[in-house]
């Protein structure tokens, strides 16, 4: 009994002091994962406030709307992340059975007619009074949480079966993807099939099996994008923009046009010439055009070295996740966020086609905001866990990954 009561104290005493030696301070991962979260936020209210302020006293007689209803999500979205901050990831185990029924029936609901909110010939949002909610934004989270907890119940060799690599996450993500592209939304449906696949690369799955699979997205998002006129148009004028400069063109053409203004050092904050009507959507899609124009290159290079270190910062955090669970769900977030943020950046430098994706936790728009600050949340709970399993644990080699055919 006494030897039994000393290993307990010794074990508490352990445990105990990997807590007090993972203490938090401003270069803990979680730490930088939180801090950078944050910064880009308030650069995100600062822009959308510069970007918004004509067209919002234009069309509502006051320059403060969008900054307004953007800081109030940011409160929303900030609230759930210090929840999640502080919430063991674990506890989110079988959340994503839960998200995902949610989601696929919101994204049901946006395709009723009278029901779904049509904006610029998209129906992608319900109606939430003075507000509204995207549900392929939720849709992102529950693909991340499911795939997470479906994918950590298999054992790596089981993947290397067909029947288990496809069941049940291709049909989950197929379900979901054709609904988002039934709106239509052809940069969301790539950005999901990007998550699943990306997931099932880490969770183990073979190349053998992954590349027929990506290859049979992309086909299906080729043909989804030169099938519908405007999303032609759109594949056209990225590839020659100057062809019809005041239509399929005008959007690109105006970002490089604000972006090539802007110089090293930026014609100053709020100063943009490009958002006097000249760039449409400047406070949503095209934020990152504005903020070049205004920051120059300095202010483009520092929120893309944000987004380069969060990055890497989460794909730390994955490595050293405590269980396989949050590895994958620490892998999913990263990808989310990653590709979402090439995916805008690319599209507003000419090097992408305009896809309509937002810039995470810069552009406007609330269901973006908040179910990101959620993710990056749960990031952080996860970099702050595994500090800790690895303070508390002694140091083991790394087991041998089974090599991709």
């Amino acid at each position: 009994m006494a030897s039994r009561t000393s290993a307990m104290r010794a074990a508490g005493g352990r445990a105990a002091a990997a807590r007090s030696n993972a203490q938090l301070h401003t270069g803990h991962p979680a730490a930088l994962i939180a801090m950078i979260s944050c910064l880009l936020v308030v650069v995100g209210l600062v822009m959308i406030l510069s970007a918004s302020s004509v067209t919002s006293f234009a069309n509502y007689g006051s320059s403060f709307l969008f900054f307004k209803r953007q800081l109030v999500w940011a409160v929303a979205g900030m609230a759930l992340f210090v929840l999640f901050c502080r919430l063991d990831y674990r506890r989110l185990k079988g959340l994503g059975y839960v998200l995902y029924p949610i989601a696929f029936l919101l994204l049901v609901v946006t395709l009723i007619p009278g029901v779904g909110v049509t904006v610029g010939g998209g129906t992608r949002w319900i109606a939430l009074g003075a507000l509204s909610f995207q549900p392929s934004e939720l849709a992102k989270l529950a693909l991340v949480l499911l795939s997470a907890d479906v994918l950590s119940r298999k054992p790596e060799r089981l993947l290397q079966e067909p029947l288990h690599l496809l069941i049940p996450m291709v049909p989950a993500l197929g379900l979901l993807a054709a609904l988002v592209l039934r709106q239509p939304d052809l940069g969301t449906t790539l950005l999901l099939g990007a998550i699943g696949i990306g997931m099932l690369f880490v969770a183990g799955a073979p190349l053998r099996f992954l590349l027929p699979l990506g290859a049979a997205g992309v086909a299906i998002a080729t043909a989804a994008a030169l099938s519908a006129p405007y999303r032609r148009a759109r594949v056209l004028a990225f590839m020659d923009p100057w062809a019809d400069p005041l239509r399929t063109g005008y959007h690109t053409i105006q970002s490089l046009i604000a972006l090539g203004s802007g110089g090293w050092l930026g014609v100053g904050l709020g100063a943009s010439r490009q958002k006097w009507m000249y760039i449409p959507n400047a406070h949503t899609d095209f934020i990152f055009a504005i903020l070049g124009e205004e920051m120059g290159v300095v202010g483009t290079v520092a929120v893309l070295g944000m987004f380069a270190l969060l990055a890497f910062l989460g794909v730390r955090a994955a490595h050293k996740a405590p269980d396989r669970f949050g590895m994958l769900l620490a892998s999913g977030i990263v990808i989310w966020i990653s590709v979402q943020a090439l995916v805008n950046i690319g599209a507003v430098t000419a090097v992408l086609p305009v896809t309509g994706v937002p810039l995470p936790l810069l552009s406007f728009g609330g269901s973006s905001l908040v179910l990101s600050l959620t993710a990056m949340g749960i990031l952080t709970n996860i970099a702050w866990q595994g500090t800790l399993e690895d303070r508390g644990k002694p140091h083991r080699p790394a087991p041998q990954r089974r090599r991709r055919r």
